[in-house]
């Protein structure tokens, strides 16, 4: 057996190692018994997206963790950080999200929370995946008194709902404004809709009629193209596109152009600042950031911190650096002040509320950030040598940082899951990044096969 966990939670293709339902039950009975509560009884509440496969997965969940004597809570399709919310919501001691985020709906995954809402620690991760690597579950079995029962929450998209709209200003709505959402047809498209409609928005709905097969499938935050062109011909003043679990957000102002989560960072960090609100003058961000950000947030006198990629990394950044604001230019974005995680449609919200305080179009604000050309360069390499050990490709580095001075930056790491090493340039000139990214990738390309 290999090992489960990878960068967020467990994933992989539903129906295959380790996405089985006898592995998937397995998974379950370990949660239960790792993050089992001090009280006499435990809860883990469950949710999913709108994969064909979540049905399964569920069904394998329960049984593993009732098996162990702890109880269900089912709130069925939920977004991801609607899960977070609920944990602590419904005192809970763990939650656990049936999701592959932005993946086809062929891939399924488990992502678990655990009672304060934080995804679990490496050390809880390590603890469930020895704990099903060792086979002694069937030595930890509840007797046949105790074993869990299964409960539904039928409000859970109420709470959240409620949950959402307390991190707006009671004395604010959405009236008069029109907003385009595409709900990828995944966790969000029945929160969604009604959240906003709620607020007096008028809104129009795209790819909100899940089939199981359908999410993400050339829509939502990946492929916002299609929201641009609806945006414009409606004449909205603001499209907003998620992806298939809803802790993602991309957005697009009223020309169809592209907001993506750097440029909603910008924005949101800005009003912040100017509003005396943002903790210790400090944004969290990752390497993959368009260097325009951390240009702008220099000139707000806003300190940016990098983080590596990855919403966690992220998180542990803001935590000890004990800021509000950080997120990926992916569109996953935390606000720390309201939740424990990314959040798709909060993220909306305070991107919504910027607009109606500063009365401006998306346009508009978006101009406080100039967005630098970038040029990404994937390498196949049949080795994974440590690339400071290599000392051609350190010269050629070398070289064109002097060249793109501060008006610029190189970026060169290799994938995590496949076996290709990414060049990635940004400077301000498209055709002299696109040159020095090549010639990197050509001293990789001859040193690593």
């Amino acid at each position: 057996m290999g090992k489960l966990f990878g960068t967020d939670g467990i994933r992989g293709i539903a129906n295959e190692y380790p996405i089985t339902p006898d592995m998937v039950m397995q998974i379950g009975q370990a949660i239960a018994h790792v993050l089992k509560g001090r009280k006499h009884y435990s809860r883990i509440v469950i949710g999913k997206d709108t994969r064909l496969s979540g049905y399964m997965i569920e069904s394998s969940l329960v049984a593993g963790i009732c098996s162990m004597g702890t109880d269900v809570i089912l709130v069925g399709p939920m977004p991801t950080p609607g899960i977070a919310f609920l944990t602590t919501n419904l005192d809970a001691d763990a939650g656990i999200i049936i999701s592959a985020s932005h993946n086809p709906y062929r891939d399924n995954g488990i992502k678990i929370f655990s009672k304060n809402g934080y995804k679990l620690s490496d050390d809880e991760e390590s603890q469930i995946e020895e704990l099903v690597l060792s086979r002694k579950l069937p030595t930890l079995l509840a007797n046949s008194e105790n074993l869990g029962r299964v409960t539904r929450e039928e409000d859970a998209s109420g709470r959240y709902i409620v949950f959402l709209k307390n991190s707006f200003p009671k004395y604010l709505d959405l009236e008069g404004m029109k907003i385009v959402l595409d709900c990828a047809n995944g966790a969000t498209y029945k929160v969604a809709p009604t959240l906003f409609k709620e607020m007096r928005a008028e809104v129009i709905e795209l790819n909100v009629n899940p089939d199981g097969r359908n999410i993400n499938l050339n829509c939502g935050s990946l492929y916002p193209e299609t929201l641009a062109k609806v945006v414009v011909e409606t004449k909205s003043d603001i499209g907003l596109a998620f992806d298939g679990d809803g802790d993602r957000l991309i957005a697009v102002d009223e020309k169809g152009n592209i907001i993506n989560g750097d440029m909603i960072i910008a924005i949101c960090a800005k009003r912040l600042k100017e509003e005396n609100k943002l903790k210790n003058d400090t944004v969290v961000t990752t390497v993959m950031s368009n260097i325009g950000l951390s240009i702008a947030l220099k000139e707000m006198g806003i300190k940016n911190i990098v983080a590596k990629v990855g919403d966690r990394y992220v998180l542990e950044e803001m935590i000890k650096h004990d800021c509000i604001l950080g997120g990926e230019n992916s569109g996953h974005v935390i606000f720390r002040e309201y939740h424990t995680t990314g959040d798709g449609i909060l993220t909306a919200l305070q991107l919504l509320l910027v607009m109606k305080k500063e009365n401006k179009s998306l346009y508009e604000l978006s101009k406080i950030m100039k967005t630098y050309p970038q040029v990404l360069i994937n390498v196949e390499v049949k080795r994974k040598a440590p690339l400071e050990e290599i000392p051609e490709l350190r010269s050629v580095i070398s070289e064109v940082e002097k060249e793109l001075g501060d008006e610029g930056r190189v970026l060169v790491r290799y994938s995590g899951t496949q076996s290709i090493c990414r060049v990635m340039l940004e400077g301000s000139d498209n055709s002299g990044v696109e040159r020095l990214a090549g010639k990197i990738a050509r001293v990789i390309e001859e040193k690593l096969n």
